[in-house]
């Protein structure tokens, strides 16, 4: 008797192993989520602000942009760029910050300015021209600081850029 006592105390012993390894491992797998991925930053400006800004040159750090993140530091924002110019349309798939988006063009104008709600998959944000990067802040970015459609986004990126 005793031994069948120890015999199903080690099965429930190792069943509740088994769910907390199961439990850490669906923790683990939501937090690969928010795109682990160290992206360059280059330092912009525009009419004399300073902005922090990731660089997101491949498709796959594009997609992933600023999704399943808490927060974007103070004067911090992405910049996508592309291999072209051409429309461009944006969403707020998973993203939880609501953001601002200009379009830019290959010189830096900015073609047009949003303001995205989070987690929103429509509307979708489409650039009015074609565009060569579209740049994401923190909302009201750009209008606490009176940049507007038409003004230049001073761009400084790596000559060693990847850009697909």
């Amino acid at each position: 008797m005793r031994r069948l006592f120890d015999h199903n105390r080690s099965i429930v012993r190792l069943s509740g192993i088994i769910i907390g390894l199961s439990y850490i491992l669906i923790v683990l797998s939501t937090r690969t989520l928010a795109c682990p991925i160290e992206l360059p930053i280059t330092t912009l400006s525009i009419n004399g602000h300073q902005l922090a800004a990731e660089l997101a040159t491949t498709p796959t750090t594009r997609g992933c942009g600023l999704s399943h993140r808490d927060q974007l530091p103070q004067n911090h924002g992405m910049l996508f760029v592309f291999p072209d110019r051409r429309p461009r349309t944006f969403w707020m798939k998973d993203t939880t910050i609501p953001l601002s988006i200009a379009f830019l063009d290959d010189s830096g104008k900015i073609l047009s300015i949003q303001d995205m709600v989070p987690l929103q998959t429509d509307p979708q944000y489409h650039s009015s021209q074609p565009a060569n990067y579209a740049l994401e802040v923190n909302q009201g970015w750009f209008r606490r600081r009176g940049i507007e459609v038409g003004d230049v986004v001073e761009l400084k990126l790596p000559l060693m850029l990847n850009i697909r």
